[in-house]
């Protein structure tokens, strides 16, 4: 998904984007029942985006899909960044819970592995801006249960939203990262193993990239290679940063309560 545009969903009516996510009934009209009711219009888009990408959802490609006019699809939504922010709550709502009695690292460490997962189904959630996602029930409750698991650890808000924010952050960039080596291995038919069998016999061929020259490098970049038959992994990336990240809150919040 490298070099793929970001989608604005922040440009669009927020109030009545806000009033959808929250089923806050527009005013009644005269006229025939409506056909759909707006969760389908978000599950179309989802579908849509989940085939072909963020790209393929517009008012027209949906309205195919519900096999309805592009005109009559603006009675559920009023214009394609509402339809964004109702699609994002939407794939939160595909969050679980973690079991009750998880300590804070198992929480927050369940609450990331099910992320990781969520942007694996829904790639598309990658190329949305969410900065200025208008919060609908399914992104708030997202966040609490993300508050909810580093409650009362010895963090002040500020620094719970902070945290939360970080683990989020992780999982985002290395959530990327891996698509991205999917993506470039159904769009070369060569894993990583094989493009660098390919590479390989050239630099070793060139004296300037020897292991002479870069000694760091070539160790390195061994052990990792062999390690996962692969230049990176994103998943074991994603995986010790997570625990380098929980390490690092459990250090700050051991520290406070020694000093208590």
């Amino acid at each position: 998904m490298t070099g793929v545009r970001t989608q604005e969903n922040g440009d669009g009516d927020p109030r009545r984007a806000i009033e959808l996510l929250w089923g806050v009934s527009a005013p009644p009209r005269r006229g025939p029942k409506p056909k759909l009711a707006t969760v389908d219009v978000v599950r179309a888009a989802v579908a849509l985006a989940d085939a072909d990408g963020i790209d393929a959802v517009t008012i027209r490609r949906v309205a195919d899909q519900l096999g309805v006019s592009p005109m009559s699809l603006y009675t559920y939504v009023p214009g394609r960044a509402e339809l964004l922010n109702l699609m994002i709550d939407h794939a939160h709502g595909e969050l679980a819970t973690p079991a009750d009695g998880l300590g804070w690292r198992a929480a927050l460490t369940a609450i990331a592995e099910d992320q990781w997962a969520l942007f694996h189904r829904h790639p598309w959630l990658l190329q949305v801006a969410t900065s200025r996602s208008a919060l609908g029930p399914h992104s708030f409750a997202k966040y609490e249960r993300e508050l909810r698991a580093v409650e009362g650890i010895g963090l002040d808000d500020v620094e719970m939203d902070a945290v939360v924010g970080l683990v989020a952050g992780l999982v985002r960039t290395t959530a990327r990262s891996s698509l991205d080596n999917a993506r470039l291995v159904r769009a070369t038919g060569m894993t990583d193993a094989q493009w660098w069998e390919r590479a390989a016999p050239v630099l070793a061929g060139i004296p300037a990239a020897d292991a002479a020259h870069y000694p760091l490098s070539s160790r390195v970049g061994q052990a990792a290679g062999e390690a996962h038959n692969a230049a990176e992994n994103p998943a074991y990336t994603f995986r010790f940063g997570l625990a380098r990240v929980l390490d690092g809150i459990e250090a700050l919040v051991t520290t406070r309560v020694d000093r208590s």
